[in-house]
């Protein structure tokens, strides 16, 4: 089974992915990000643009994930924002073609909810206490510039299923895929204090500074 969890960038879905794949023996998680930064660093600087508009990022996800899913006896979870109806149907809707078990999950939330995540992303909280107010790094200043219009396009019936996620915590959110998907986690153990370490250790490992 391919778990793909879309929505906005600071919506939660990496946060979302490794709650999963904590919790869910024998998954993996298959992120399309590593192939397009690496693509995009193979460009002179002045070319670098969203390398979701590279066929070479879309055939190539499209691959990898199909060699995954054929050969990985476990749930293979994608983390990815793709808001063009033409790029999720050349990869989402390909892997589908392919004959594989795709899941399909977006996460939404209201504009002030994403906002207030961005800001509490790795280590952003810290620097605006310092320095008095917000100064989102460059890849943060990129999500909010796209928010808008990716949080109208996501809301379209062709990236179903949504789930709203104001109101829930991650594990809550990775309960409800579960549930939703016919898959059985392990326990969240550990309380809310443990639930805050884990968010802040994935945050920091997901920090972007190109």
């Amino acid at each position: 089974m391919l778990l793909w969890i879309n929505g906005p960038f600071g919506g939660g879905k990496t946060q979302t992915a490794y709650e999963m794949h904590r919790r869910l023996p024998g998954s993996v998680i298959c992120d399309p990000e590593h192939l397009g930064f690496g693509l995009r660093r193979m460009m002179p600087p002045p070319l670098r643009g969203d390398f979701q508009d590279l066929a070479s990022w879309r055939q190539g996800v499209v691959e990898v994930l199909d060699l995954a899913l054929t050969h990985h006896e476990g749930v293979v979870i994608v983390p990815m924002t793709v808001t063009d109806p033409g790029y999720f149907a050349q990869t989402v809707g390909r892997l589908g073609e392919l004959g594989h078990d795709v899941r399909h999950f977006t996460l939404l939330a209201q504009r002030e909810t994403v906002l207030r995540r961005l800001r509490e992303r790795g280590l952003g909280r810290l620097p605006g206490r310092l320095a008095g107010g917000w100064k989102a790094r460059r890849s943060e200043s990129w999500a909010v510039e796209r928010l808008d219009g990716a949080l109208e396009r996501l809301k379209e019936p062709g990236f179903a299923e949504h789930l709203w996620t104001d109101d829930f915590t991650v594990p809550r959110t990775a309960d409800r895929i579960a549930v939703l998907a016919g898959l059985t986690l392990r326990p969240n153990r550990g309380g809310a204090v443990a639930d805050r370490y884990r968010r802040a250790r994935t945050g920091l490992r997901h920090i972007r500074f190109d």
